[in-house]
């Protein structure tokens, strides 16, 4: 195992030597995108093939689900990667430029982070987004993904060695550890700082718990995303009823559903039967506290202590009384991961004050928390959210996987 590992450290170096012009980065993934929609059949096989191995091993229904690759998933894919295309490539841009009063002029120029491994679950397009963003911002990666998605990551990654090699490009910007076995990924974190200049976890809190507790490589990613959607008591109803459901329910699975509901004591009454009634036809389960139980009339859940600081990742949604806007912002700042939380109201001041005081790496203001996406920052999609107080923070895309350097222009100056 060390001499494998070893190995593909190695050549991921090597591979950062290479220096790509924004032309051929795109080259390489247009022809990703043509290779892709010519193996369809194969990659619909290959991802077949673990579906069944997971329906052996009785994997629950919703992790089946994101497992599966069909014909959609795949054009959805290729979009992904065609968006990628579109951004501009974000090296070698000068960032800042400023003279001094002796006449040096200094730079501060984009450069690549070097080499990144990725750790993640079992959804297979993540493979083909992380290294097309990885790959155009000219960091090669080392991907480790979910067993249960050996075979579907397998033919996505060699396809694109298969687009590197076509264009002459070393195939080792991009690497599967094509092997089963925690010691593997035990090893990347625990051995391989030499080699890996960053680790991204993209995964349950079971898996970012972990890298983050062996990993000795810095590390960029988020524990949980309890997302809270903030209803003032200046808020427009049927706003509320609309961003709070597609906040909840467009999909509970993300990192950025909303987890738990805070609702302004003065519009409780008015306010609470026509949002939560929405979420209950919709099969939502509602967990409420003692003062909602008053005025809600649907079916409830009494919240415990635990509720407010659970991601439930399911039809499932905690409510909450709040005082005033600053009893909503100590309860977000208390209970939050630091991850998205949306207000909605109508007073811009309350809404400038909750979005400067949550300590979230995304605040919102009248729109769904379901927005805390790469994709939809037009960021070119995603390696993951990072919710650490050190940049890079929120989505980080495309334009988040660089560092820079100064370069500095003279004329013979010396320094007194």
């Amino acid at each position: 195992m060390k001499k494998f590992m070893y190995s593909i450290g190695k050549k991921a170096v090597l591979a950062f030597n290479n220096k790509i012009n924004p032309k051929l980065k795109n080259k390489v993934l247009k022809d990703y995108i043509e290779l892709i929609k010519k193996n369809k059949k194969l990659i619909i096989k290959k991802n077949n093939k673990d579906i069944r191995i997971a329906e052996n091993k009785k994997l629950q229904k919703n992790l089946i689900d994101r497992l599966s690759i069909n014909t959609k998933k795949i054009n959805n894919m290729c979009i992904a990667i065609n968006n990628i295309i579109k951004i501009k490539d974000p090296i070698n841009v000068t960032l800042n430029k400023w003279k001094r009063p002796n006449k040096l002029i200094i730079k501060k120029v984009s450069i690549p982070l070097g080499v990144i491994g990725v750790i993640f679950e079992s959804r297979p397009n993540v493979a083909s987004d992380i290294a097309c963003l990885c790959f155009k911002s000219g960091n090669p990666v080392i991907l480790r993904g979910g067993s249960e998605a050996l075979n579907s990551n397998k033919i996505l990654v060699y396809l694109f060695r298969k687009a590197l090699k076509k264009n002459k490009i070393d195939s080792n910007y991009v690497q599967l550890i094509n092997k089963n076995g925690r010691n593997y990924v035990n090893f990347m974190l625990s051995n391989m700082s030499k080699y890996i200049d960053l680790i991204i976890p993209r995964g349950g809190k079971g898996l970012v718990a972990k890298v983050q507790k062996l990993s000795k490589i810095p590390t960029i990613g988020h524990l949980e995303g309890i997302c809270h959607t903030y209803i003032d008591k200046d808020a427009d109803l049927n706003m509320s009823i609309k961003v709070v459901h597609n906040a909840k329910l467009r999909n509970t699975s993300i990192c950025g559903a909303t987890e738990t509901i805070l609702i302004h004591k003065k519009v409780l009454k008015k306010f609470s039967n026509p949002i939560l009634n929405k979420l209950a036809i919709s099969n939502c389960k509602i967990i409420g506290d003692k003062k909602l139980k008053k005025y809600y009339k649907g079916k409830i859940y009494l919240a415990k202590e635990k509720d407010w600081s659970t991601e439930y990742l399911n039809a499932t949604v905690s409510v909450k009384c709040v005082v005033s806007l600053e009893d909503a912002i100590n309860h977000i700042n208390k209970y939050g991961t630091m991850h998205t939380d949306s207000i909605i109201t109508k007073n811009k001041k309350t809404a400038n004050k909750f979005l400067k005081n949550v300590k979230s790496s995304i605040a919102i203001h009248n729109s769904s928390t379901q927005f805390a996406d790469g994709g939809e920052f037009g960021f070119g999609g995603e390696v993951g959210i990072s919710t650490n107080k050190l940049p890079p923070r929120g989505p980080v895309g495309l334009g988040q996987l660089i560092s820079y350097k100064y370069e500095i222009l003279g004329k013979g100056q010396i320094r007194k």
